[in-house]
């Protein structure tokens, strides 16, 4: 017989180019989504032009007629009962800070300067300090009254935490719109050192309607929408005072956030015929910005440093996120953004500069007509095209100066 050789004890070692065949290697990085912000994207016209005087900006929002789809930021620097006198008689909204100086101070002004006028290395505990001060309801009722009395709706705003306790005064003392606003907000929060509020409950026991703010999330939004909510904010940290993206590293580009947040708003309305408005909150500062947000998706845009450097803001020319007063975590810096004129004329001119910053209605107008668009429904459906050097394209003379 012949001798066999004794059978192998191990296997046969793979070779690495089998190895590497077996194994799949899956990265975050691999499925990270494209996202996009107001400076990559521009807007293509069509088929058709329009005269701007034929343009209509009007809507009903949660109940309040608009002549204008502008919403003044619930900020203190932004928003008082004067500002939004005068913000109502232009046409649009200003939403009240229930958490902020108007409602914890007698007299807000003198504590408005102070930060206004604080030097840089100061102001943040001049902030934590000024807010510091209890807030007080015979403030917020008066200031309810303040509106009111100045020609306006009064619309509040207050975080989730201060919301249950905020929201039936507001509304018994004349509020018209409360808005729940948050640095992000879901349809379902967990927390084990207090009871958090319930949404849904919430937006069935306020005799008003309650509009909730912020997110980015169509899924979020959905939940939103069917929790009650009358209007849906958009946006997490693109704000000029916010750095809530730089301290915490959270946010979704305005464009894709407004998009995905308005293709849930369209979903909801075709399964239950009710439609709620988005708002665009925040990363605005030209006409140009305030047309892409729309034709992103949005019915009515929220400003704020836009707005604060208007003679009337309370502000003095300077401006500071919502988030910023915080003791421990401040995500908002205060930021100079000078007085530049009345609010009439930074809304609708004439404008004395050229980059867009002022006039910003007239710019809304213009860009709506020379896309085809009568109305805001009208300018949603324009196309928008990936072109991130639009801006700069054929422009270096001006970039030269």
């Amino acid at each position: 017989m012949l001798d066999r050789p004794d059978p192998p004890t191990t296997a046969p070692k793979p070779s690495l180019a089998d190895a590497a065949q077996r194994r799949v290697f899956r990265s975050k990085v691999d499925t990270i989504r494209p996202t996009y912000g107001f400076e990559d994207v521009s807007l293509a016209p069509g088929t058709s032009t329009i005269e701007p005087d034929d343009v209509d900006l009007a809507q009903v929002f949660c109940g309040i007629d608009l002549a204008i789809p502008i919403l003044a930021s619930a900020m203190d620097a932004v928003v008082d009962a004067r500002f939004a006198g005068e913000i109502s008689r232009l046409g649009g909204l200003a939403v009240l800070n229930l958490e902020g100086v108007q409602a914890r101070y007698e007299d807000p002004d003198a504590i408005l300067a102070q930060i206004a006028a604080a030097a840089d290395d100061d102001v943040h505990d001049l902030l934590g300090e000024a807010y510091l001060e209890p807030i007080r309801e015979e403030l917020i009722a008066r200031r309810i009254e303040e509106i009111h009395a100045a020609g306006s709706k009064a619309a509040v705003a207050a975080t989730p935490a201060a919301a249950r306790r905020f929201g039936p005064f507001c509304a018994e003392h004349g509020a018209d719109l409360f808005l729940v606003q948050s640095q992000v907000s879901s349809a379902r929060h967990l927390a084990t050192g207090y009871d958090p509020l319930s949404l849904d409950e919430f937006t069935r026991f306020m005799p008003i309607p309650v509009a909730v703010g912020n997110t980015t999330n169509a899924e979020a939004a959905f939940a939103l929408m069917e929790q009650g909510a009358a209007a849906v904010f958009v946006g997490v940290g693109p704000g000029a005072a916010c750095t809530t993206r730089e301290v915490l590293g959270i946010g979704v580009p305005q464009v894709t956030a407004i998009s995905d947040v308005a293709a849930a708003r369209d979903a909801y309305f075709a399964e239950t015929g009710r439609y709620v408005p988005v708002v665009a909150d925040g990363g605005m500062r030209r006409g140009g910005e305030l047309a892409k947000a729309i034709a992103s998706g949005a019915d009515v845009l929220m400003l704020g440093s836009p707005l604060a450097r208007a003679a009337e803001a309370p502000g003095r020319g300077t401006n500071w996120g919502m988030a910023a007063p915080s003791p421990t975590l401040p995500r908002g810096t205060r930021i100079t953004v000078g007085t530049l004129g009345p609010l009439e004329r930074i809304l609708f001119g004439p404008a004395q500069v050229t980059d867009g910053s002022e006039n910003l209605i007239g710019a809304l107008r213009q860009s709506m007509a020379a896309l085809g668009a009568p109305m805001i429904r009208e300018m949603q459906s324009v196309e928008m095209v990936y072109a991130p050097a639009v801006q700069t394209e054929g422009k270096s003379w001006q970039r030269a100066r």
